[in-house]
């Protein structure tokens, strides 16, 4: 399939609980069958365990396109179960953040999605693990995981993509530093011994967080993990860096690791929660890889974030 509009047979999976997934399933399916995509099966799930049995249901039935709506966590998840099937991923940014979707040039809004997807083009994309666990942004420990745990539903809903900003300096308030050891098991690099941590990430993606930026050469059809550390520093640093985030430029700034590297083994004293996507997935050690081409995707027609490798 070259073409979305060339599936044979296409589920939709909608994330009801996401911030914009309740009035998705009806709509979306419309949209999409007006289009002139084959929609046969409309799903709405409302937790991670019914999105995984659903996704198993639908790939097991034997669509060839599987069009899912929610956050960049629902959409992870997907990825992870279709990594490998050559079953085409659909994308319906319904979720707060929707970074996967700003990656890849899809429009925020439903009906532009759907209109994106009815006349987009396939391309294959590369899918992180961490620990065995799928993401397809970033995986990150330290102040990312706090802004996890501190982002309620209730603020999200009401707040939208300011609800990380506000999320965020809660966070760094109660923070607390951590030391970090960073293996590369093909040899790239040396291993790195770092103290004071606020943060350490590995980036499979371009964005993050509601729009931040990996780095300026980060890409989701690069091969490559992007690392990044940022140490304890005092707050006036930590603003400047801050104001860097959204270009990725932050990198460059002086006591800021960046590197880049196909495996990552992170340790971390004490052992710390890793967020992958918007979820907390796994805990450190954890081991990071990357699939290349795993995942087949649909972006709008004008889209250069990728290409089909085959």
């Amino acid at each position: 399939m070259k073409l979305a509009r060339e599936a044979h047979s296409a589920a939709v999976v909608i994330n009801a609980g996401a911030r914009r997934g309740a009035a998705g399933p009806d709509l979306a399916a419309d949209s999409l069958q007006r289009a002139g995509l084959p929609v046969a099966a409309v799903h709405h799930v409302l937790s991670g365990a019914e999105l995984a049995g659903t996704l198993d249901r639908v790939v097991a039935d034997g669509h060839d396109l599987v069009v899912v709506g929610g956050g960049d966590g629902t959409v992870s998840c997907a990825a992870g179960r279709l990594a490998g099937t050559g079953i085409v991923l659909g994308v319906l940014p319904l979720g707060t953040a929707n970074d996967l979707a700003r990656t890849l040039e899809i429009p925020n809004d439903l009906a532009g999605a759907c209109a994106a997807l009815a006349g987009g083009k396939v391309v294959d994309i590369d899918l992180g693990r961490a620990n065995g666990q799928p993401f397809l942004n970033v995986a990150s420990v330290g102040l990312s995981v706090g802004v996890t745990e501190t982002l309620s539903p209730r603020l999200k809903r009401y707040l939208g993509p300011v609800a990380y900003g506000v999320a965020a300096v809660r966070a760094y308030a109660r923070h607390k530093p951590f030391r970090a050891r960073l293996e590369f098991p093909e040899g790239d690099h040396e291993p790195l011994e770092l103290e004071d941590m606020l943060q350490v990430a590995v980036g499979n993606g371009r964005h993050y967080g509601g729009g931040n930026t990996v780095s300026p050469t980060a890409g989701i059809d690069d091969h490559l993990l992007d690392v990044y550390a940022i140490p304890g520093a005092p707050l006036r640093e930590h603003v400047r860096i801050a104001r860097l985030l959204k270009d990725g430029s932050f990198v460059e700034h002086r006591g800021v690791y960046h590197l880049t590297s196909r495996r990552v083994r992170l340790v971390t004293e004490p052992p710390v929660p890793v967020n992958l996507d918007g979820e907390i997935a796994t805990v450190t050690p954890a081991d990071f890889t990357i699939e290349r081409n795993a995942v087949h995707v649909v972006v709008p027609e004008s889209s250069n974030s990728a290409r089909f490798d085959g």
